[in-house]
Formats: C-alpha cells, structure tokens, sequence
C-alpha cells in the first residue's frame, strides 16, 4: 500500500474508459485492433474455404480456418469417412461468420455439395476409387451418400456373388467406382463389384485355365434356383443342373444342398471359352441301376412310389434312382382317352408288372392292367353274337354311339340300329352321356378289340307288320311333322313316318297344305329295306277325278260294270282306313279278299 501511495498519477490517465472496462487509449487500441485483423485470413460468408480438424469426439468435430474463431460441424457430415482424424484438411461451406454468440457456423456437407458435381464427373472420367457412405435401402439396391450427392448402387453392383440381405450394409462406408452419369437428371450409378472384378478376372483366368473334364474340385454353393445349383469355384461359377444332383428324382434344390455349403463337384462340360462350366454332384456317387438286382426280368411284379405325373404316364421309383414308366395305356384295359391322373396320383404306393427292361439305356416300361385278365381273351364265351347287355354311353360320332358294357370292353352301336322307325339325325336326339343302354351283340372284331352292337334288335321288326297295313294305295290319315325344301315329314298312325314331295301337298282346292295340318294321304311307294313310305295327299281327288272321267265315256252298262270293278280298290282303302288299329283284324281282311278274288 505504501509503494502505491507513492506512485504519481498519470496525468493522462482517462478515469471513465478505466470505469466502463476500456483501459488503453484509443489510439492504441486501434492498432491492436488492426494488427490482429492482419493475423487472420479474410472470409466472406457463403464461401467454401480449407480448414483442418482441430479436435473431434463422437458427436463433433471442431476446424479451424485461421480466423478469430473455430468451427464445430456434426460428426455425421463425416459419417462417409470413418478415418477422419485430428490434423485432416477438409472443405467447409461458411454459413455465418459469427452467430448471436459470436460463434463461427460452418457446414462440410454443404462444401461438398457445392463441389460435388465437378468432383463426381472427374471421378467418372478419370475412373477414381472414392468412398461412399450406404444411408438406406431402396427398391433394387442402396442409396449411397458420395460427395454430398445421393447415388444409386444397384444390388447387382454391390459384390460379385447375390447378396441375399441388403440390410446388412446400411450405415457402411465403402469404396465406390462411379460407372454412370445422367447429366440430365443428375443421376449418379456406383458400384463396389467393379473394384473387386479385375482382381478376380485374374482369378478366374488362372483357375479356368487348369479345368479339365471329370475333374473333382471343392465349391461352394452360391445360389440355388428352381433349375439347378450355382458353385463358386474360387472365382468362377458352374451350374449343376437339378437333373444332376441326385440319381433320383429332386423336386426341389434344396432337398439336396444348402446355401453356402461346401461341396465336392465334378466337371461335366464347358463351352470353348470355359465360360458356362456343367457341373455334376450325382456323379460321384455308383449309378443306382448297376446295384438293381440282376435276377428282375420282364413279367416279375415290383412295388414302388409315384414320384411323377403326367398325362401321359407316371414315373414310378422302384429304387432309389430306378424309375419306370408306367403308359396311360398300360393302366387299364379300357380304350378311352384318360389322364394318368384318372388313376393314381404323387406319393400313391403301386403295385405293377415289368413290361421291358433295358439295362443298359436303364430305361423300365411297367404297366398295372397286367395285374387284371384281358376281357378279350374269352370275348366269345362272355359275350357271343345275340346275347343281351347293358352298356353306358361313352361318346357319340355323327354315325352312332360308343358304349362300354365293362372296363375295356368297348362297342358301337350304329345310329340305324337305334330305332326301328324314327329316322334320328344325331345320337344326341336318342340317349344321352353317361346313360345306360340296353344292347344285343351283332357282331365281335377281337383283332381290333371292338363289338358291333344294336339297340333297336331288342325289339320285334315293326316294319315286318307295316309292310301289311301301309301298302300301295291304301289311304291313311297323316299329320305334317315338318316342312322340308324337298317336301314333308307325315306322322302316320303306330310312330311311323312317311314323306311327300310338295307337288303331293297341293290340295284339290289348289292351295298348298301347311305345317301340324291333318289330311288324308295315299300310300305310292312302300320299301321295307329302306324303310321308306312315299305318301300323296293329291293323289287321293286325281284318282277319284280320273275314275269320274272314265265313267262318262263309257255306255251304260259298261260304265255299271266298270264301277264295280274299280269298286274293289276303294273298299279296300277304306277297310285299311278302318282297321289301322289292329292289325290282325287288317290282316285278317287281307286274307280274306284275296281268297274271294
């Protein structure tokens, strides 16, 4: 205190700068001021200057850019590159030279952006390996964070083999190539698996280079498909087809193998340039044919289990690796067209019967109707020619119906040997699919496995009694069933049918008869064997004209005699007319005029 007290006072000293904190005087502080200014670099805001990494922690980095105060940017603008370290020159965008609290606001995620493009381009044209930062997955790949700039990474960029979990590199920092530029969109492509791919070239040029036919390598399984199994060789991929994997039957790859399982694989073929390598496992491994018993020969009976259907046939193992065909025609005695499906199915246990056997192509044709006797064997026995069946219609032709009266006893009825007197134009008008139908055995073709069969011989021949009620001239009422460009149907009495041309339908007042109207009709053509009765309506007044017009030439008595001649054919007409419902009373009259003539 005493020194103090004997301290003189400055005469310049200024009291109120010393009281509001100011203790030099102005003009030295305005030097200071300048002098320190000088010391730091110039920076303008929104200006992408240099700075290097002072400090940094999990969640910040602090930079320094040489002016009065440093920088903290978000560690996650450093995410793309996990070796940042204290002392690393990095770009940084000036957002704010000094915030509300002086502080320095600084952005390397825009710096990079600002520059990113240029950057890209140049990585592309001069084919730089850059790293990138994986952010996400997308649909087909990831989205990758390069430069500030958001690439695509298609999933078949990402590695040289499928990557079947995309999850798994989100969040990584890897080394890209970028591949693509569309300068239009701004859209950026990079891939990892171009970085990888000339190392393994080189690879896979020296392992291709060794590969021979039949030689055993260990692989790795890569990928499994619906087809086959793809085997990394170290570098080099070979297909071993479904087909190739097991001596038997694989539905399905992984029955067999195991995403990246190592196994033992032989080399079946390669292309000229090795590049599709074929490649077999089931072949290091003794064919299950050669340990078949050798005692199996063509007739013996075996068991196995259908592993395959198809229309045709179905496979059926015996053993393992052993299959035999069985033919949809080898399953029943039957001749229809079927499906194989109609019998057995997948997993069904069989019992069947060798019907070839070759060893050496290993190929086994069995069959199943070998197991039931052949119905034709003894055809004439069970089914002789006039005896009478029950069948069930299968199809019908234009020409008849296919029936079978047991399985594999097939026969046809042809469409004249359905009716005796209905003139049917297609099968369909008779029976029907799947109807049962009264037969009689015509005739047997054994050679051709085929029966001719009729229906309409179950009943007595109508046209034997037709022959004497509906002869010629006799008149008969008729009902027009149908009109026809040639004429018309007549439904005459007892179901039977006959036809008349249109110059026969001309009534005698000269009108034409018309369709469901009821007339007399005169029988002019009767044919048993082609069951054809021809009828005239007009017929009936011609001839009664014609007899008028005889009569009134003639003289008295010649005309009284020649009506009683022309009397007989009209008594017979209307006694044929009046006994059309029993035919034995008209055979009866029948006699009996013949024996007074």
């Amino acid at each position: 205190m005493a020194e103090l007290k004997n301290v003189a006072p400055l005469a310049d000293f200024d009291w109120n700068a010393y009281e509001s904190g100011d203790t030099q005087v102005n003009e030295s502080r305005e030097a200071q001021e300048k002098a320190y200014e000088g010391s730091l670099n110039k920076v303008n805001d929104h200006e992408v200057v240099d700075g290097t990494v002072i400090a940094m922690n999990k969640r910040e980095v602090v930079v320094n850019i040489g002016f009065k105060s440093d920088g903290i940017i978000p560690m996650s603008e450093f995410r793309y590159n996990p070796d940042l370290k204290v002392g690393d020159k990095v770009e940084v965008y000036i957002e704010n030279q000094e915030d509300k609290k002086g502080q320095l606001i600084l952005s390397h995620k825009k710096a990079r952006a600002t520059r990113s493009w240029d950057r890209v381009n140049e990585a592309l044209e001069n084919e730089e390996i850059i790293k990138g930062y994986i952010k996400c997955r997308t649909k087909g790949g990831m989205i990758v964070d390069v430069f500030g700039i958001e690439a695509f990474l298609p999933g078949s960029q990402i590695d040289v083999k499928p990557i079947r979990d995309y999850d798994v590199f989100v969040g990584k920092t890897m080394e890209f190539k970028v591949v693509k530029i569309n300068q239009e969109f701004k859209n950026v492509v990079v891939s990892h698996k171009a970085l990888i791919e000339a190392e393994l070239e080189q690879q896979k040029k020296e392992i291709i280079s060794k590969l021979e036919k039949g030689q055993v390598l260990e692989g790795t399984v890569k990928n499994i498909t619906s087809y086959g199994v793809f085997i990394d060789l170290g570098g080099v991929d070979g297909l071993i087809h479904i087909t190739d994997l097991s001596w038997g039957r694989v539905s399905d790859p992984k029955e067999v193998v195991q995403l990246d399982q190592k196994i033992n694989v032989v080399i079946l073929d390669f292309d000229d340039e090795k590049k599709r390598i074929a490649l077999g496992l089931k072949q290091l491994t003794p064919h299950p044919w050669d340990a078949l018993d050798p005692n199996l020969k063509v007739g013996d009976k075996v068991k196995g289990k259908v592993v395959v259907m198809a229309d045709y046939g179905a496979f059926i193992e015996i053993a393992p690796g052993v299959e035999g065909l069985i033919h949809v025609s080898e399953m029943s005695w039957s001749q229809h067209l079927r499906s194989a499906q109609d019998f057995m199915k997948v997993g069904d246990e069989v019992e069947a019967v060798i019907l070839t056997l070759d060893r050496e192509e290993r190929k086994m044709s069995l069959g199943i109707k070998q197991l039931k006797a052949d119905p034709w064997e003894n055809i004439e026995e069970k089914y002789p020619v006039g005896s009478k069946h029950t069948a069930k219609v299968r199809n019908f032709t234009n020409f008849g119906v296919f029936v079978e009266i047991e399985e594999g006893v097939d026969g046809l009825i042809h469409i004249s040997d359905l009716s005796w007197t209905k003139k049917i134009k297609h099968p369909s008008e008779f029976t029907q699919i799947g109807a049962e139908i009264e037969v009689q055995v015509l005739e047997i073709d054994k050679e051709n496995r085929r029966l001719s069969l009729g229906h309409k011989q179950l009943e007595e021949n109508p046209w034997d009694v037709f022959e004497t009620v509906f002869t010629v001239n006799s008149i008969h009422e008729g009902t027009i069933v149908e009109m026809l460009d040639k004429g018309a149907v007549i439904q005459l009495e007892y179901g039977v049918e006959g036809f008349a041309t249109p110059k026969h339908l001309v009534k005698e007042d000269g009108s034409q008869a018309q369709l469901n109207e009821k007339l007399q009709f005169k029988v002019i053509e009767f044919n048993k064997e082609s069951k054809r009765i021809i009828l005239s309506h007009s017929r009936i007044y011609e001839d009664a004209q014609r007899a008028e017009a005889k009569e009134a030439k003639k003289n008295t008595s010649n005309a009284k005699k020649g009506a009683k001649k022309e009397e007989a054919p009209i008594i017979q007409n209307q006694a044929a007319a009046t006994t059309l419902g029993d035919i034995d009373a008209l055979a009866a009259l029948k006699a009996q005029m013949e024996k007074g003539e």
